[in-house]
C-alpha cells in the first residue's frame, strides 16, 4: 500500500483483508485440522470492524482511480489469474510482512506511518 494517499489505505487494506480470507477459508475448508480456526475468527473481526471505515461506493458516481484502482483490480483479478498455492503464498507472505512491520514499528517506538 505504499504511495497510495492516506483515504485510500483503508480501502485497499479492506480489499486485501477480504481476499486474504477468501483464500484462507479455501485453504481451511480442504484441511482436515483446525488450525486455521482462530486466526480466521480473528482477521473475520478485524475486517467487520474496518468495513465499518470503508466508505461504501456509490454504484453510479466517481469510482477509485490511480494507484488506488490499480491496486483494487489487481486484488481482483488475482484468483482468476493465480493458483491457489500461489494465491496461499502471497497471502501468508503479505501477513507476515504486515507483522514484521508492525512489529518493527512498535519495537522501536517510533510512530509509524
Amino acid at each position: 500500500m505504499v504511495a497510495l494517499q492516506v483515504w485510500e489505505r483503508p480501502v485497499a487494506l479492506e480489499a486485501e483483508l477480504a481476499l486474504t480470507l477468501n483464500v484462507l477459508e479455501a485453504s481451511a475448508n480442504s484441511s482436515p485440522d483446525h488450525i486455521l480456526d482462530q486466526p480466521l475468527h480473528t482477521l473475520h473481526h478485524i475486517h467487520s470492524k474496518l468495513q465499518a471505515c470503508v466508505p461504501a461506493w456509490p454504484t453510479a458516481g466517481p469510482r477509485p482511480r490511480g494507484r488506488l484502482h490499480h491496486w483494487l483490480h489487481r486484488l481482483q483479478e488475482a484468483p482468476k489469474k493465480e493458483s491457489q498455492d500461489c494465491l496461499e503464498a502471497s497471502v501468508m507472505f503479505n501477513l507476515f510482512r504486515l507483522l514484521t512491520r508492525d512489529l518493527k514499528c512498535v519495537a522501536s517506538g517510533d510512530q509509524c506511518v
